[in-house]
């Protein structure tokens, strides 16, 4: 059974489900001090105590029942309810009732009068314990509800926020690109995810593609990614060197975020087939299927001084390169058997394209955020270009 139940006990204060419990406790022992008032003082005392506390228990346990297990409740009440009553019986056969008096003296009538009055003030003591406590509980819980209310509220402002600022995160219409094609796919795995991608277009004619991934989630993540995606079109007008670019993004990015960190790859595009690439702790691109082999490098934001080296290779026509980030090789499955880099590796070669690499991880168990940019140089024949895009 799926244990949705045991998240409610997590969930609820301890002092709350104590005082509860003992309230159930002193509303049900009554049964033992009722019980005693209709023998009218009969039951051995060992029978009338015991009586009293397993009247109690017993409540006591039907309750975590019923809160643990919930619509199934009957799973462990049957039982429970047996033994109860089964208990009960023997209680009563161990320690029977004392015989009725053949006529009541003033010792009698005293002792009858001393022992009604002790169940009667039990019953009002324990109905003002258990009332104190369900007033306590109720007043205590009504207020946490009012305040995880008041935090999911603001929570829900935050997500739409953070939404808002996401749309940075992803350009909602790609511009023309002169010798290529473009396909990218862009799946978060929450509301609000940490990978990003920009198109930029330069003075000189010639474009940035940019791949990241911002440690974290939420609020916090997207409002680096925005920071980002605002330092690096600033500084692509002062600078197109994908390393000068890079060093900005990292001295922008230190001491502001905290433990966390990005990692980001500039890939730059020329008309003629001219590729420039510098790279800041991202995954390698994969050039028809083979992995590319760039220098190791730190990501952004851990050291404001690091330098990153930029390399550089010429595309043919017909020739491909995927951008990728962590989320799709680190697809898990049920059974956590990652999708692995072997697989993604041996689609490539294959010639699959961004969609279906997504696709493959998001079917496999997607439990991170799944990018994939494809670029492909297209021949002397096709000066356009034609873009596939889709976020879901």
């Amino acid at each position: 059974m799926k244990p949705v139940p045991i998240s409610a006990w997590k969930t609820t204060p301890r002092s709350s489900i104590v005082i509860f419990m003992v309230a159930v406790f002193f509303v049900f022992a009554n049964i033992g001090f009722v019980s005693d008032m209709m023998d009218m003082g009969r039951q051995p005392p060992i029978r009338f105590a015991l009586s009293v506390v397993l009247s109690g228990l017993f409540a006591v346990c039907y309750a975590i029942a019923g809160i643990s297990l919930r619509g199934r409740f009957w799973i462990a009440t049957i039982p429970i309810f047996i033994v109860h009553f089964t208990l009960m019986g023997l209680l009563g056969n161990w320690f029977p009732d004392g015989p009725w008096p053949a006529h009541y003296g003033s010792d009698e009538i005293g002792h009858l009068h001393n022992r009604l009055n002790f169940s009667g003030l039990s019953v009002i003591l324990s109905i003002c314990l258990s009332y104190a406590g369900f007033v306590y509980v109720s007043i205590s819980e009504g207020r946490r509800h009012g305040r995880a209310q008041g935090e999911k509220a603001l929570l829900e402002g935050e997500m739409i926020a953070a939404r808002e600022v996401q749309r940075v995160m992803v350009p909602e219409d790609l511009p023309s690109i002169r010798g290529y094609s473009l396909e990218s796919v862009y799946r978060p795995a929450s509301e609000v995810g940490g990978d990003f991608f920009q198109v930029v277009l330069l003075k000189s004619g010639r474009t940035l593609v940019v791949m990241g991934d911002v440690s974290g989630k939420g609020l916090r993540a997207a409002m680096i990614v925005s920071m980002i995606v605002g330092t690096l079109h600033t500084a692509s007008g002062f600078t197109e060197e994908p390393s000068d670019l890079l060093a900005e993004l990292n001295r922008r990015l230190c001491g502001r975020m905290g433990d966390g960190f990005a990692t980001c790859l500039v890939v730059r595009l020329e008309e003629q087939g001219n590729l420039t690439l510098s790279n800041a702790g991202h995954l390698p691109p994969y050039r028809n299927g083979i992995e590319i082999d760039l220098p190791g490098s730190l990501p952004l934001g851990l050291e404001p001084n690091t330098v990153y080296e930029q390399s550089g290779f010429s595309m043919a026509p017909g020739d491909g390169l995927v951008l990728l980030t962590d989320g799709i090789a680190e697809a898990q499955n049920p059974q956590r058997v990652l999708l692995g880099f072997t697989t993604v590796e041996s689609m490539l070669r294959e010639g699959a394209t961004a969609h279906t690499v997504a696709d493959r991880a998001q079917q496999y168990g997607q439990n991170d955020d799944i990018t994939a940019i494809r670029i492909v140089r297209e021949g002397s024949s096709r000066a356009g270009m034609s873009v596939a895009w889709s976020v879901s």
